[in-house]
């Protein structure tokens, strides 16, 4: 079981690094960041990755290797030799509990280090990234402020830019219309007020005009030097600011959405146990289903368990839902399902068995 698990565990992390991997990429490649940080986001997300896949992964692999004792008949023979279902659920949870273990130190401790790690070093590269991330020869749109930009030459070298083109909008003042500027210089380059820590776009020997289109009332301004203060966009996200806040300073808070963030990084490590209950009580099978026959509904009970934690987490961040049950009843629920499923055998013997004795 344990061999399975670390199988299905790193090639389902491999699958979800490599999907980050391309799009860290694109970005790299249109300039949101320098190239030469990209592995160490990878490195800083890596933790993130982790608590949410080694539980999937030991679910896949108790159904898999179980499965394939159920339909080699070995867990027949088992059952005959006195392995009852409690004590197989006993052994499997031992080593369910160590990998919750490790699930809860990712979860609380390693990944809110990683992602405020990753946001530090997004934020640093954005400020210091100059001429790097420089793309020359296409036009690059920031999404954010509408700023368009293209580069004739850039040269790593001295840091500097030939052949600068911006297109922006202007700020509406007081109902007035809808003004665009464009800037075009000969040079340019990027400077860090050392006071203020604000990056600026310096440019050398060019033009602004400022005005709307299908209009002949243009403002035009030559320029020997012009300093443009650059306003990145945001590099932290709601969810990233919360996941990135130490346990600590979670577990004194009172605001909604810090208990929902630390009720969740418990509930990784919670959800280990209860998914292998979940999985030994479906891994049962015989050679008529084989041992992928319950794979999808055993896989869609675990996606709705998961769904249904991050669906209660953004209610308790709302104020949709109370603190108290919270996410527990998340827990609760799923967990008396893996029991039921477990035992639902011996429960209709015994059912039946009581039923006929009434009738008797």
């Amino acid at each position: 079981m344990l061999k399975t698990v670390f199988a299905v565990t790193l090639t389902l992390l491999v699958i979800i690094m490599s999907g980050r991997f391309v799009k860290y990429l694109s970005q790299a490649a249109s300039g949101d960041f320098a190239p030469d940080v990209l592995f160490l986001v990878m490195m800083y997300r890596l933790p993130n990755f982790l608590e949410v896949v080694l539980p999937l992964g030991l679910f896949i692999g108790i159904l898999l290797s179980y499965g394939r004792l159920y339909v080699d008949s070995e867990m027949t023979v088992m059952s005959a030799c006195g392995m009852s279902r409690r004590r197989l659920l006993a052994y499997t949870l031992i080593p369910g509990f160590f990998i919750a273990a490790i699930v809860g130190y990712v979860s609380l401790i390693v990944t809110p280090s990683g992602i405020q790690a990753y946001v530090d070093l997004l934020a640093e590269s954005r400020s210091e990234i100059g001429v790097k991330a420089a793309v020359e020869g296409r036009f690059r749109v920031d999404k954010a402020s509408g700023r368009v930009t293209y580069i004739e030459r850039a040269n790593r070298d001295d840091q500097t830019m030939e052949g600068v083109f911006i297109a922006q909008p202007e700020p509406i003042v007081d109902g007035g219309r809808p003004l665009v500027s464009l800037v075009t210089a000969a040079q340019g380059r990027f400077e860090i007020d050392k006071k203020s820590g604000q990056r600026y776009l310096v440019l050398d020997d060019g033009v602004r005009y400022v005005g709307q289109s299908g209009f002949m009332d243009y403002q035009v301004t030559s320029f020997s030097q012009l300093d443009q203060l650059l306003r990145d966009s945001e590099v932290k996200t709601y969810r990233q600011e919360l996941d990135g806040k130490d346990t600590a300073e979670l577990w004194g808070s009172s605001k909604l959405e810090d208990i929902a963030a630390i009720q969740w990084r418990i509930s990784l490590a919670l959800l280990v146990p209860i998914a292998a209950i979940i999985a030994v009580s479906l891994s049962k099978t015989d050679h008529r289903r084989g041992r992928y026959g319950k794979m999808f509904p055993a896989f869609m009970i675990y996606m709705v368990y998961l769904v249904c934690l991050n669906a209660i987490r953004d209610a308790i961040a709302k104020g949709e839902w109370p603190v108290f049950p919270g996410l527990w009843i998340v827990h609760i629920v799923f967990l008396l399902l893996g029991l039921i499923l477990l035992y639902r055998d011996s429960m209709w013997r015994h059912w039946w068995l009581s039923w006929r004795r009434r009738r008797g």
